[in-house]
């Protein structure tokens, strides 16, 4: 066999597993719609610590974060800061979640924030701004899962037919099994990704180098410039401390609010459960390590890339490795876009039927046309997720920035609605809308910002200042009710 055929073998190989572990949960799922979104709240901590880190450990990771490394220097370290802090809120927020989910039933956060401010049209906004966030988020895990195929099997399968091969695995699991299938290859996936993480991050080095000392040393006498904080801007210039600030901040904000982790809130199967993996996941960051080292090789490695985000498959592709070692990463990096992308079209697909149709719309739906139409709604998300990942040409960091952007404007809807009495719907829905716009603005044209600072953090402002100014003081039995549940009375 030849070297690329070697490598697809493998790759299907591996998605052939995924399929197989993926189809097994939908023996143990109900036609609830707890069962097909939340797992019928029963998840374990083992599946939970994969399922959120899994999640978060993208294609990014293996191709976003190592190209960050490579181009820029210590700007990635930025990754490190806010994963191994975004999860703390969920510690304190997770399990009044979690309480309120057990007594009203809630599978999503827009459920509960709009039972949280008694109006259903936050729930109607925040379906719309969740799904298109996810939808270029989705397109980065189907873009990086295509250029890694296309890339390592040397062109016999061209990056749109990659995409569309890993994803029908994808499609067929996420139909079949629901949340306990995403849980399941979550945990196969999980440790899969661990080890060919670290594997591949000290081999590289000391095949290279000699070591990652050595490795560094170089860097340090030849390339300073990379290893100074913050790193380097896209420009190529010194990253601000201002920039690279406003950029952890917003995504330590915003990384819990993600939909499909927060609904996490309501899988676990006890509140000691939810807590202990919120404590363990910072471990998950770990394995980012390894990613960086491999970024960090490619720093004097000839020929260069044509992108930075193709650093690592570039350097495999030009080194005198066995095509099965190859082939393993290539399952590895489609193990990284998977456990991320199934999680993201299942919540996203969620949200729009529950959030948007049933909450929002006020529409009644039986357990079998709700999963029905969730179903629907999971080949409707994947297919734009796949048209967006064929169009876009940008960076995967970049497009991730952006995204977390978006999500960041829930925080004084989700974060604040279940610690704050005194909010009202009034103020909340008008800073959630003019946040956003004023996010979307500045993402759009980033010329107009009067200083460096992540468009997030230009809408949460006004989001915050106008949720808190047009909120009257004063709590109505309603509101009581709720943070009595919350609090565990």
């Amino acid at each position: 066999m030849t070297r690329g055929a070697v490598i697809l073998a493998v790759s299907l190989g591996y998605l052939a597993i995924s399929l197989i572990v993926g189809m097994w949960p939908s023996k143990k799922s109900t036609d609830s719609a707890a069962g097909f979104v939340a797992g019928d709240r029963g998840l374990g901590l083992v599946v939970m610590y994969f399922i959120t880190g899994a999640t978060v450990f993208s294609a990014f990771a293996f191709l976003g974060g190592p190209g960050w490394a490579y181009k820029k220097g210590a700007a990635a370290f930025y990754i490190l800061g806010y994963g191994a802090l975004g999860m703390v809120p969920l510690y304190f927020l997770g399990p009044r979640a979690a309480r309120l989910g057990r007594r009203y039933g809630f599978v999503t956060q827009a459920e509960m924030v709009a039972s949280r401010f008694g109006d259903v049209r936050l729930a109607g906004v925040m379906a719309v701004v969740s799904v298109a966030a996810f939808v270029p988020y989705l397109a980065l895990q189907m873009k990086g899962a295509g250029y890694v195929l296309e890339a390592l099997t040397e062109g016999a399968l061209p990056e749109w037919a990659g995409a569309l091969l890993t994803y029908a695995v994808v499609l067929v699991y996420v139909l079949k099994s629901g949340v306990l299938g995403v849980g399941w290859t979550n945990t196969l996936q999980g440790v899969f990704m661990m080890v060919l993480a670290w594997g591949l991050g000290l081999y590289l080095p000391t095949k290279l180098y000699g070591g990652v000392g050595p490795m560094f040393a170089k860097i340090a006498a030849e390339r300073p410039e990379l290893l100074s904080a913050p790193g380097l801007s896209s420009s190529g210039e010194p990253w601000s401390f201002l920039a690279y600030g406003s950029a952890v901040t917003v995504s330590i904000l915003g990384f819990c609010l993600w939909p499909h982790l927060f609904m996490k809130s309501f899988s676990a199967k006890s509140e000691d459960t939810l807590r202990r993996t919120v404590v363990l996941y910072p471990t998950f960051q770990i394995f980012l390590v390894p990613l960086f080292f491999i970024g960090f090789c490619g720093v004097f490695f000839t020929p260069a890339p044509d992108q930075p985000d193709q650093i690592l498959p570039h350097m495999l592709m030009h080194m005198d490795l066995p095509s099965v070692v190859v082939g393993l990463f290539c399952a590895g990096a489609l193990a990284a876009s998977m456990s991320s992308g199934d999680a993201m079209v299942h919540a996203a697909a969620s949200i729009a039927v529950r959030d948007g149709y049933i909450t929002a719309g006020g529409r009644t739906l039986s357990a079998d046309a709700e999963r029905r139409a969730i179903r629907i709604l999971v080949v409707a998300v994947m297919a734009a997720g796949y048209a967006f990942a064929v169009l876009y040409q940008g960076s995967l960091v970049t497009l991730l920035l952006a995204t977390y952007g978006a999500v960041v404007q829930f925080f004084p809807a989700v974060v604040l609605g279940l610690c704050v009495r005194r909010l009202t719907a009034r103020g909340v829905l008008s800073g959630l809308v003019v946040g956003t716009a004023v996010m979307l603005l500045f993402t759009l044209w980033p010329d107009l910002r009067p200083v460096p600072v992540h468009a997030g953090l230009y809408g949460l402002l006004p989001n915050l200042g106008l949720a808190w100014a047009l909120s009257p003081r004063g709590e109505d039995a309603r509101v009581a009710a709720f943070f009595a549940v919350a609090d565990g009375d």
